[in-house]
């Protein structure tokens, strides 16, 4: 009986919150759920499941993979239970399943997918065990939060149950080491050598470089940045997991890849983007796609009108300027560095608008910028690259870890106030403009971006 009420209950609130949530200053996506579980501490033992849970997880990457999963099942007929547009916290997930049950209990899905935060791993896979897990990557993230990736592969780790499926990346020496001592069947991915892997990482954060079984130096067959790569320990035999799906060519122009299964078979898939970063989420995507079932012909039709979420990434030109919105998560020294090595690399002249500060609403923010020293701001310090513009309240501090990366003054401005920025920027045809933004920092891209190309348009062109 308390569980029933805990249901009727939590679902009034639901929908009270849909109707008058804006009003009442009430998240949807948390408040439900959490109601829930306080009326009844098991509902999540209580509360009916699909009959098939994946859940996706790690520090990077988890919600673009999770996205794909969703649009590819729902373009195949598969009605999809998610979080796609709530929390992946336990309040989100148990407002999640609150919805996908009728009033008795009675699973309205047969299918879940689950974005889930690491840290709250010892909160739900106890009583949520998921069928498969879709592990990323596992790096440093915000220090407030998640201190090292040491210790949130532990809890993620002891976490698990030995029933669950693990799909993991096999060139990522952290995260492919889940369940190592456990019975779990393990399915890897990974990208075989490209020609921009070096043979050292360069760099300033690696935490894989002594093997987890004796501790001896690893050596490297090649690493793509920071500890993702394939190592071996040359003192007892510890070595990188061979992939089952492994990406053996990335062709950017034709913007295709290339999967080889374990059996030899080989598949074409379009790039869903085309950073080596996001080639990692979706061959994650279609391991687990074909882990469970789905046929290549289907995936490979799905992923021909699929596209990276615009909130993550959009590209446009106006008046001969390229404009590419890019995310850079704030207080993510790995993630950052990622996206300002793929602008070096990218080909042609370059100019860069940062906001990446951790001002949330410019309510909530942490006081510790040690992560701008994680951070390879040096990547930024490039002869392709004309000018770094900062913006937002940080702008000082982001100009300050620019100078000692070794960017010339000349080529940096920084200013508290956006607006002030395109004015700075050379906007010269045929060039490429970087807005990269932290995810808090939505509205001041959508305002920068707005202010960009309205000078654009206005001839605001050399």
């Amino acid at each position: 009986m308390r569980f029933y009420i805990a249901l009727f209950v939590a679902k009034c609130a639901r929908l009270g919150i849909r109707i008058f949530g804006k009003a009442l200053h009430l998240n949807g996506s948390h408040f439900p759920g959490n109601l829930a579980r306080r009326i009844d501490p098991e509902f999540y033992n209580k509360v009916a499941k699909p009959e098939t849970i994946i859940a996706v997880t790690g520090t990077n990457g988890k919600t673009t993979t999770c996205n794909m999963i969703i649009d590819v099942l729902e373009r195949t007929g598969h009605k999809v239970l998610s979080n796609k547009a709530g929390s992946n916290t336990i309040g989100g997930i148990s407002t999640t399943f609150l919805s996908g049950v009728t009033l008795f209990n009675k699973p309205k899905y047969k299918i879940c997918v689950l974005e889930v935060d690491e840290r709250s791993s010892l909160r739900i896979y106890p009583y949520i065990k998921p069928n498969y897990l879709v592990v990323t990557n596992l790096f440093r993230d915000s220090l407030k939060r998640n201190a090292h990736s040491e210790f949130i592969f532990n809890i993620i780790n002891s976490s698990l149950s030995e029933d669950t499926v693990l799909i993991l990346n096999s060139d990522d020496l952290i995260s492919n080491r889940m369940k190592a001592e456990g019975k779990n069947k393990k399915i890897f991915f990974g990208i075989d050598k490209l020609e921009t892997d070096k043979k050292e990482s360069v760099n300033i954060v690696n935490d894989a470089r002594i093997c987890p079984n004796c501790y001896t130096k690893l050596k490297y067959e090649f690493v793509r940045y920071h500890h993702i790569g394939k190592a071996y320990c040359p003192n007892c035999g510890y070595k990188s997991p061979e992939a089952d799906y492994l990406v053996t060519k990335v062709d950017k122009a034709a913007e295709k890849i290339e999967i080889r299964t374990k059996d030899g078979k080989v598949s074409a898939y379009k790039m869903a983007s085309d950073s080596i970063f996001n080639v990692y989420n979706e061959v994650a995507c279609i391991t687990l796609l074909r882990e469970i079932g789905i046929k290549d012909e289907v995936i490979k039709k799905a992923f021909d009108e699929l596209e990276i979420a615009k909130s993550r990434y959009m590209k446009e030109t106006v008046n001969g300027v390229h404009i590419v919105n890019n995310l850079a998560k704030g207080q993510n020294p790995v993630a950052c560095s990622i996206v300002f090595d793929y602008v070096k690399n990218e080909p042609g002249e370059k100019e860069v608008c940062l906001l990446i500060e951790d001002f949330h609403d410019n309510l909530e923010s942490s006081e510790n910028i040690a992560w701008f020293y994680d951070c390879d701001f040096e990547f930024l310090n490039d002869p392709s690259i004309k000018k770094v513009a900062v913006g937002g309240h940080r702008a000082m501090d982001v100009k300050f870890r620019l100078l000692l990366a070794g960017v010339p003054e000349e080529k940096i401005v920084a200013y508290e106030e956006i607006e002030k920025i395109p004015d700075e920027l050379n906007k010269t045809k045929g060039e490429t403009i970087y807005i990269l933004y932290d995810m808090y920092e939505q509205a001041n891209t959508d305002k920068l971006n707005d202010l960009l190309k309205k000078s654009l348009r206005n001839g605001g062109n050399n």
